[in-house]
């Protein structure tokens, strides 16, 4: 099964976007944006950076667990991973948002 970006209205008006992966598990939650031609946007920047491992942060939180973020060639945050339960887990995860962007269809949920 391929992955998807899913692209949801918040309660405060704004948009964010969801990368699942073929198994429908989220893999890369976007920051939010204003209007919904912004996460569009996003969701290309994901796409055109998805592969390059350059553009993967890879960061521990405060609690100890494994995440990664995903920048544009800018530096700024186009997407943060869930919390993992290695550093294992999360280069998988990381895997996971290189192989499912590219193709990934888009559902509108607006």
């Amino acid at each position: 099964m391929a992955g998807s970006f899913v692209i949801e209205k918040g309660r405060s008006g704004k948009y964010r976007f969801n990368l699942r992966a073929g198994n429908y598990e989220t893999i890369l939650t976007s920051e939010t944006y204003e209007t919904k031609s912004g996460a569009e946007n996003g969701i290309e920047s994901v796409r055109k950076n998805a592969k390059d491992d350059a553009r993967y942060v890879r960061k521990t939180a405060t609690n100890g667990s494994p995440y990664f973020t995903l920048t544009a060639t800018n530096g700024q945050v186009i997407g943060t991973s869930e919390m993992y339960s290695s550093t294992t887990a999360r280069d998988s995860g990381i895997k996971s948002v290189k192989e499912n962007a590219p193709d990934a269809t888009v559902i509108d949920r607006t």
